[in-house]
């Protein structure tokens, strides 16, 4: 068993990792503004019950592109993020509200949203921190509400790259951390499409609160 982070660690791993994306903002928004995740945003939006528009929480939204998409859409998104500048970017792109915020220290309003919207931002939460984050998106969706993740699947490994702490779970393990924390699996598939599996690194995954 790997030894328990402590507070100490957490803070630590979270300032390194933030100030990775504070330091590499411009060039982040630039590789990245173009990518396309419009069967992700779609994928999330049609699983919502219920008439738009909804009220989207996009966890980890980075420079705004898909604050841009929802609202463009005609739903109320909101941004949250740990990285200043991408707090700053996010607003200034969007006109949304864009929380600043660290993921291991979450302050979400109750039973508010609609859906989660959380697009290669997961797989930076120590495992061991997984069952209370996820237990914070539980709560702070609406009854039936739900979550949408995309992570970089992997062995169960986990540490530093680039400067960034990540998370590499299969399918099997971050369905026992998911469905852990109260939510039903809708539907899984794997990206980018189109590719045969060996070249689809990233997991995408739907939830439903229960």
């Amino acid at each position: 068993m790997p030894k328990p982070l402590t507070p100490d660690d957490l803070a630590a791993i979270s300032a390194r990792t933030i100030g990775h994306y504070d330091d590499h903002a411009d060039s982040f928004r630039l590789g990245t503004w173009d990518h396309d995740v419009a069967q992700n945003r779609d994928a999330l939006l049609a699983s919502i019950a219920g008439r738009p528009p909804f009220r989207i929480l996009d966890l980890g939204c980075g420079p705004g592109r898909d604050l841009v998409a929802f609202r463009d859409l005609g739903h109320a998104p909101t941004g949250l993020d740990g990285s200043a500048r991408f707090v700053a970017m996010a607003r200034a792109a969007s006109g949304c509200e864009v929380l600043h915020q660290d993921f291991l220290a979450l302050a979400l309003p109750a039973a508010h949203f609609h859906g989660v919207f959380a697009n290669a931002s997961l797989f930076h939460v120590p495992s061991q921190e997984l069952p209370r984050v996820l237990g914070e998106l539980h709560a702070t969706l609406v009854p039936h509400g739900i979550l949408f993740s995309s992570n970089p699947r992997g062995d169960g490994s986990e540490a530093f790259t680039s400067e960034r702490y990540s998370a590499f779970h299969s399918f099997e393990t971050w369905r026992s951390y998911v469905t852990s924390a109260g939510f039903t699996e809708l539907d899984h598939y794997y990206r980018p499409p189109g590719r045969p599996r060996a070249q689809q690194p990233w997991l995408a995954t739907l939830w439903r609160k229960t």
